[in-house]
């Protein structure tokens, strides 16, 4: 029974939650004797709440996002208002989140490489809008000089990886939603402390909600007594406000600032197969080499200089210094809630609507907004080829009936829908026309499109996305598709439950 008891008292998130719950049992019993004492302020909320839903109603949020709360204020008019406040988008809860920050457009005038944007638009004219759009919003050019190498598993990406940080001879750069103890990160911290007796910088930095589970609470403390610098991105501090769900689902490693990593693939076990809590786990990453890395490296101090409020001065003792022969160019980019600009989401768009003959998706999870059922629904109906697989075996369960919940209205206008049989497919990815791909940390979800920092790769041209191409069709054949016999097949009860999930997902 103790250690039991010792376990719960351990898991920061369920005390966290416990905590969240019990503070919202306070707000509403301290409302309730309010009202009993000053009947007035029951009328004041009421009409509060209705100010507040006329306010979302002219705020230029997602509909999808502005509904939830419209419907929930609505049913709770004495309560609704106040919760929006409180846990809301609002300017309060997001100039907490951002504490100020101003983040420096980068500058890449004294790199080796120069961008290649005016070599891509003569090359690849139709690529041009969505290379143009990136660089305006995020200030990350596209770039030619840069290698690529696809990797289908996170095995793959973890034996390489290794190779090249014991190469390192300047400073390592780690980036991660989740670090966890175990047969992947064990050597990678090895590693890392060899480096750091030698003289390299290395920097690591995690998300703490993302690590709730799975690191000790000051795990940062001790990296840093290893000579580690860390940081734990966006503490999880259990507070009614809505800063807590902007996480830094991000994964990048850059070394010596001319060798990166990014993709799907956290540092944790089952990511590599070496535990299987879903089945077979699923991931894909890329590995750049020479010019493009910049781009990772500005990302990743960018999000430090956030997470820590400090500067780091000069940059460009951080650029690349090697060159490689590239069939294609590529453009690392990130995406932040912070702003008013869903890169992630529209960058997606752009490539479904710029489809000619198909389009294939992988994503965890699907939950699509009104825009990008349209534009997924319009390219199929335009006679696009338009296939999405997502899991067979799901890690969240009523995330899972919130996916399952799109496929009727995708299918009835001929999106094909694949589910992976062998297990979780974590790999998210866009490939289209065999001449553009993205691979990064991207769902195809509310959350990843509005709410994480999110990062990803576009590659325009070459050898990989052919076999980026390869890869997606091989996971069809190993995956069932959904038709008409499965939706019979689909108990109205689950449907019903899956459609009111659905309601609430961008909420959840």
């Amino acid at each position: 029974m103790k250690s039991f008891l010792g376990k719960i008292i351990g898991d920061r998130r369920i005390v966290g939650g416990l905590i969240l719950i019990i503070q919202m049992c306070l707000f509403i019993w301290l409302l309730n004797n309010i009202f009993l004492i000053f009947p007035w302020v029951d009328v004041a909320c009421t009409i509060l709440s209705l100010c507040i839903v006329v306010w979302i109603v002219r705020k230029n949020d997602n509909p999808s996002y502005k509904i939830p709360w419209i419907i929930l204020i609505l049913i709770f008019p004495l309560f609704g208002g106040l919760f929006y406040l409180m846990w809301g988008n609002t300017p309060f809860n997001r100039s907490r989140a951002s504490h100020k920050f101003e983040p420096v457009t980068p500058d890449f005038s004294q790199h080796k490489s120069t961008p290649a944007k005016d070599r891509l638009v003569a090359a690849m004219p139709r690529q041009s809008r969505r290379t143009q759009y990136i660089e305006n919003v995020s200030g990350l050019p596209v770039w030619g000089e840069t290698s690529t190498r696809y990797f289908s598993v996170g095995e793959h990406q973890f034996d390489a990886m290794c190779i090249e940080l014991k190469k390192a001879q300047k400073f390592i750069f780690m980036e991660y939603f989740i670090i966890e103890p175990g047969e992947m990160w064990q050597p990678i911290l090895d590693i890392l402390c060899e480096k750091v007796k030698n003289g390299v910088e290395v920097r690591v930095m995690y998300d703490d909600a993302g690590c709730i589970t799975k690191l000790p609470l000051n795990y940062d403390k001790y990296l840093n007594s290893l000579g580690i610098k860390a940081v734990r991105f966006n503490r999880f501090i259990p507070t009614l406000n809505t800063y807590l769900n902007y996480r830094d689902h991000r994964k990048i490693t850059v070394i010596d600032g001319n060798v990166g990593y990014m993709g799907g693939t956290n540092i944790a076990d089952e990511y590599i197969n070496r535990s299987s809590p879903f089945g077979h786990w699923k991931d894909t990453s890329l590995e750049l080499r020479g010019a493009g890395v910049a781009n990772m490296t500005e990302m990743f101090l960018e999000m430090w200089e956030y997470a820590t409020n400090t500067i780091t001065n000069n940059h460009a003792k951080y650029k690349p210094t090697i060159e490689r022969p590239a069939d294609g160019y590529v453009q690392p980019f990130g995406d932040s809630p912070l702003d008013d600009f869903n890169v992630g989401e529209t960058v997606y768009m752009q490539i479904v609507n710029n489809a000619r003959k198909y389009v294939y998706i992988t994503t965890p999870y699907l939950v699509l907004d009104n825009e990008m059922i349209t534009a997924l629904v319009t390219a199929a109906q335009s006679g696009i080829d338009v296939r999405i697989i997502t899991p067979g075996v799901p890690d969240k369960k009523l995330v899972y009936m919130v996916t399952r919940s799109f496929y009727q209205q995708l299918h009835k206008f001929g999106v094909k829908i694949y589910e992976y049989t062998p297990g979780f497919l974590h790999a998210k990815m866009i490939v289209s026309d065999d001449d553009v791909a993205v691979v990064g940390t991207i769902n195809m979800d509310f959350r990843s499109f509005f709410m994480h920092f999110e990062c990803g790769t576009v590659l325009y041209g070459g050898k990989v996305i052919d076999e980026i191409k390869t890869d997606i069709e091989e996971i069809m054949v190993q995956s069932r598709l959904v038709d008409d016999r499965w939706f019979k097949d689909t108990p109205w009860l689950a449907s019903i439950l899956a459609s009111i999930l659905r309601l609430l997902a961008p909420l959840l």
